[in-house]
């Protein structure tokens, strides 16, 4: 399920979390309150090039640290990976970001002022941080063209949002996304139909539709073929400098097709970074990940 609208996640998608409680009260569709700001879409400040930036998070369940003082940046337009074993931190730092769990010490901002711990999950969605998560979710029995049409109404039930106008911009808005997904020729298509590789270029399109500057995206390519992998990295690639986005994943073969930058997280923290050749040398990644 995508979450740029502050959707949840469909119910087995994510481990046990705290439920973050309701953040200050916003300014509405226009805007997100944050420390006492206002930040509407496309005011972030990103003056120091950080899109994302996670200081010193740490969250414990029952006593274990799910995070433990994790320091983690993001510039404005990167592709980042982030790979590290299962329980090494990767859903509950997303879910930190987004919203859905509050730290038990730490900050992080969205550009230079915006505070996300301080912010409710939909207000965190409407400046600018979508999510989505390993499993498409998109709505099979609506038309591709259809599904990209929901996503620019919002909150609002499917079958009433398409008796709705599109505003001004939006049908070359969707169109724009179609091209850019690869699903121009699919547009009248039934989503049900669709290849698995399909549903997830369209959940990323129905993300992509309300103009994110962030993209958290959890293991895209699981159950996809090669070729569809590829091209999975090539979509990525290609957002990437009008989008920032980060990627957790484990498949090494992909990784390395985004030719990005890596962080390695283990134990909560961030363990090692650089490229895919310098973390996959370091004989620490080699004994608790990628050695087993």
């Amino acid at each position: 399920m995508s979450e740029l609208h502050g959707r949840t996640a469909m119910p087995g998608e994510a481990a046990a979390r705290r439920t973050a409680g309701p953040g200050p009260q916003g300014s509405g569709e226009a805007g997100t309150m944050s420390g006492g700001h206002v930040a509407r879409r496309g005011s972030i400040d990103i003056s120091h090039t950080v899109i994302l930036y996670l200081e010193s998070i740490t969250v414990a369940f029952d006593g274990f640290k799910a995070l433990n003082d994790l320091t983690l940046s993001i510039d404005n337009g990167e592709l980042r990976a982030i790979i590290g074993p299962n329980g090494a931190g990767k859903t509950t730092m997303m879910d930190v970001i987004t919203g859905k769990t509050r730290p038990d010490s730490g900050r992080a901002f969205l550009g230079q002022s915006l505070d996300l711990t301080r912010m409710s999950e939909p207000e965190i969605a409407r400046a600018g941080i979508g999510r989505k998560f390993q499993k498409p979710s998109v709505f099979e029995q609506a038309s591709v063209l259809e599904n990209l049409w929901l996503a620019c109404s919002g909150n609002k039930g499917w079958r009433s949002a398409l008796r709705q106008r599109l505003a001004p911009g939006q049908r070359e808005r969707i169109d724009e996304t179609l091209e850019i997904v690869g699903l121009a020729g699919e547009r009248d298509r039934v989503a049900g139909m669709l290849s698995h590789g399909q549903k997830q270029w369209l959940e990323i399109g129905m993300l992509l539709i309300q103009d994110p500057k962030v993209l958290l995206l959890d293991e895209p390519v699981a159950g996809l073929s090669d070729e569809e992998t590829e091209k999975t990295a090539q979509l990525l690639r290609q957002l990437a400098g009008r989008h920032s986005v980060v990627v957790v994943e484990h498949d090494m073969h992909f990784v390395d097709q985004l030719d990005c930058k890596v962080s390695v997280l283990h134990q909560g923290s961030v363990l090692a970074e650089g490229n895919l050749a310098t973390v996959q040398a370091d004989p620490r990644v080699i004994e608790v990940y990628l050695g087993r």
